[in-house]
């Protein structure tokens, strides 16, 4: 992927990550959309940004991502980049029936919003230059967290079907995996300024220079995620499942 003179499509681009991504790749000569479901914040991302523009998008819902898709394509014919990078993380019990909304929400919002999405906008990717196509997975996506199991399991199909789309679209649209380990964003109360996770800023350095690299890795996988990513090639798994579940247990 190319770092600069892109046209760049970020779902989830109002807090987090995406807000991160968003600022540094226009910082480096991009054009970015921001999408995402809450006006007021993608408007405080942009601020007095040239070359930075904002759609409203709820994932999850199917009719609008094919209407966003066209508008953006109709609005900017250069679009050559999306990220997708909007994600819902909810802890559940699995130990006594329960209301499943969660759960469904959980998986429209982070495996079919993707996967719609990718949809929408393959027809015109495939005709364009430098194309890309950034998935954001998880380090829980090798490792799950026990007590978020819908989120953990919907990384895992993400990093599937990323492994699927990059050698269905080898030679045509790069496919770029993003694992990002526990980072201190707002994807769960509290969670910006929780102890032992990855500060914000050191993780958006790191995934920059990987990012910066000829060609692009594969997947973007920052040092902090390798206790996760590596674990069963290590021969580790079952001993890092259960240091994870003791250090995240609710208490």
């Amino acid at each position: 992927m190319k770092t600069s003179g892109n046209t760049i499509l970020i779902t989830g681009g109002g807090t987090g990550i995406g807000r991160a991504l968003a600022h540094r790749w226009n910082d480096q000569g991009n054009k970015v959309i921001i999408a995402g479901r809450r006006r007021a914040a993608l408007d405080e991302v942009i601020g007095d940004r040239s070359n930075m523009v904002a759609v409203e998008l709820d994932i999850e819902d199917a009719a609008q991502i094919g209407h966003i898709a066209a508008r953006v394509i109709a609005d900017h014919p250069d679009l050559n980049v999306v990220v997708n990078n909007a994600g819902s993380m909810r802890s559940e019990a699995l130990d006594a029936p329960r209301d499943l909304s969660d759960a469904a929400a959980t998986i429209l919002t982070n495996l079919l919003g993707p996967i719609r999405l990718i949809d929408a906008l393959i027809d015109h990717l495939v005709t364009r230059p430098d194309a890309a196509i950034v998935t954001v997975s998880s380090g829980l996506a090798f490792v799950p967290l026990v007590f978020a199991p819908t989120y953990s399991a919907t990384k895992a199909a993400i990093h599937s079907y990323s492994l699927s789309l990059r050698e269905q679209l080898r030679g045509r649209v790069e496919v770029i995996e993003l694992v990002p380990p526990g980072v201190q964003t707002g994807l769960t109360p509290g969670q910006e300024t929780r102890e032992g996770y990855m500060p914000l800023d050191d993780y958006i350095d790191e995934v920059m220079n990987l990012f910066a690299q000829t060609p692009t890795p594969q997947e973007i996988a920052v040092q902090w995620v390798k206790f996760l990513r590596d674990a069963e090639a290590e021969g580790r798994f079952d001993e890092t499942l259960a240091t994870l579940t003791q250090r995240s247990r609710p208490t």
